[in-house]
């Protein structure tokens, strides 16, 4: 399938005055509230790199851990958290079982902002819903000879770099069993929405600081839009994210369903969205896209 997928996606070149490279033709957060949450940053921070590290782990737990995992070999509380993760990864499955017949073979694409754990999350949905797995941002470096999407904007603009994501989310737009992680700026594009509506489309809403948390710990070479200025990283990153924010909020009010952080934290009773793991927002993606498919 992936195979079918990317070669229907490599056929022209786009070819511009200076440079040619393959086209594929395929409510805002203040600055205050960061503020006041300052002194759980520190606490916080490496549990928000979890959303674009923790992989699935659907069928590798069995029911042999409870024949082996006995109080003589473990702690209670590590028999307790693997028993909670094996529940959610069934429910997961679960749940998916529950809507493949009602998606009808339809695409799933993931907005949201930047960090979001589009990319993790999609992974996977894609791989309990048995549909393929696609980046729009990596298809548009592979078509560019692998250039980097900082690089591209560098070399191009930002202009030049959108107008190859449209063609990507076109091409895909004519595919089925897809799950397609969009870049954060996609929804920007009226005519984005009008391919990306073909399937159905789940913004992944995460609070602007638990975002800056994690950007700034893993760094912000490879995000051509945050630009740091001289000072505190953090302070850069949440400043850049809140103006993009402002700018983008209306349009990701466009998705069919979202899936908010701060939500799932609450039903879960935990007090914040860094406790929150990527398998859990995927049984929420998976709630709130059967509820749109009733409607």
């Amino acid at each position: 399938m992936e195979a079918t997928v990317s070669k229907s996606l490599q056929l022209t070149t786009w070819t511009s005055s200076d440079y040619t490279v393959p086209k594929l033709n395929n409510s805002t957060r203040l600055y205050t509230r960061f503020e006041k949450n300052k002194s759980k940053r520190v606490n916080n921070l490496l549990n928000c790199n979890h959303l674009a590290t923790i992989k699935p782990a659907i069928g590798h737990r069995t029911a042999g851990l409870k024949a082996s995992c006995t109080s003589k070999n473990f702690p209670a509380s590590l028999l307790k958290s693997e028993t909670f993760i094996a529940e959610e990864d069934l429910l997961l499955k679960k749940k998916s079982e529950e809507i493949k017949p009602c998606l009808s073979g339809r695409c799933i694409y993931l907005v949201g902002m930047m960090g979001s754990g589009k990319t993790t999350i999609g992974q996977i949905l894609s791989e309990v819903l048995d549909y393929s797995f696609f980046d729009s941002d990596k298809l548009i470096e592979q078509a560019a000879g692998g250039t980097a999407v900082a690089d591209i904007f560098k070399l191009h603009g930002e202009g030049y770099f959108r107008d190859n994501e449209t063609e990507v989310l076109h091409k895909l737009s004519l595919m089925h069993r897809l799950v397609i992680s969009t870049g954060g700026g996609a929804v920007v594009r009226p005519i984005n929405w009008k391919y990306m509506h073909k399937g159905i489309s789940v913004f992944i809403d995460v609070p602007l600081d638990a975002l800056a948390q994690r950007l700034t710990a893993i760094g912000t070479a490879s995000r051509p839009l945050l630009h740091h200025g001289s000072g505190d990283a953090y302070t850069q990153t949440i400043m850049r994210l809140s103006k993009l924010w402002e700018e983008r909020s209306d349009a990701y009010t466009n998705a069919s369903v979202r899936v908010s952080l701060e939500r799932i934290a609450d039903k879960l009773g935990v007090g914040d969205v860094c406790s929150v793991n990527p398998t859990q927002i995927a049984i929420e993606a998976l709630v709130q896209i059967e509820d749109y498919l009733k409607e």
